[in-house]
């Protein structure tokens, strides 16, 4: 059995639909994007592709290349089960989500610094739940970035974002195609605001 994630994001821009999952949808807004900019068809791709240790949807339809220009993404996928099927695995299940929120990183804080240590000593299933957690941070990022329609800071604070360098350091590789996008780290006391908020629920007073 292997096992493989995918990620992909688009910015909206000019256009009057979106297609996910093959299906045109109508909207306000467009992608932009090389081909049909189905992000559904493109995180399940690079999830194929990566399984069978064969890259990423770049390499096999990369953006500079005009044939791949307005292409139907269903193509990708057809060409992406025809490599699984001739290396002699078939698809088991695929969980693919589309969403537009913000990941709460603090109670994750003490698992990143143990996966961390283990990375340090090789240890590949500790590098494997790395990996894991930086595509959904990605992801989480990317659904913001799609709603937003870009961006012109990425701001880490408290937990995991404010105390794991490696982690930021990967995220804003993933992202360095956004133009001028600043990495920013600002100290946050979360277990205060948590604090004065329960205050204010309970007694209905702003803490001094």
């Amino acid at each position: 059995m292997r096992i493989g994630t995918g990620l992909d994001v688009h910015a909206f821009g000019l256009g009057d639909h979106v297609v996910l999952g093959g299906v045109r949808i109508a909207h306000d807004r467009g992608l932009v994007a090389h081909s049909d900019g189905d992000v559904v068809i493109h995180a399940l791709c690079d999830a194929i592709f990566g399984a069978l240790a064969l890259g990423d949807i770049g390499t096999h339809f990369p953006p500079t290349d005009a044939r791949w220009r307005d292409a139907d993404s269903r193509d990708f996928l057809r060409h992406a089960a025809v490599l699984m099927r001739e290396s002699g695995h078939v698809l088991g299940n695929a969980d693919i989500t589309v969403i537009a929120e913000a990941p709460r990183l603090t109670p994750h804080v003490q698992a990143m610094r143990e996966i961390l240590a283990a990375i340090e000593r090789h240890d590949p299933r500790a590098q494997l739940a790395f990996d894991i957690y930086l595509h959904r941070l990605l992801r989480e990022i990317g659904s913001m970035l799609a709603v937003l329609g870009g961006a012109d800071a990425l701001v880490f604070t408290g937990g995991v974002g404010e105390n794991c360098a490696p982690l930021r350091d990967r995220a804003a590789e993933q992202l360095k195609f956004l133009p001028n996008l600043r990495v920013l780290v600002i100290h946050a006391e979360e277990e205060w605001e948590i604090a004065r908020q329960c205050y204010e629920l309970q007694t209905g007073a702003v803490p001094t």
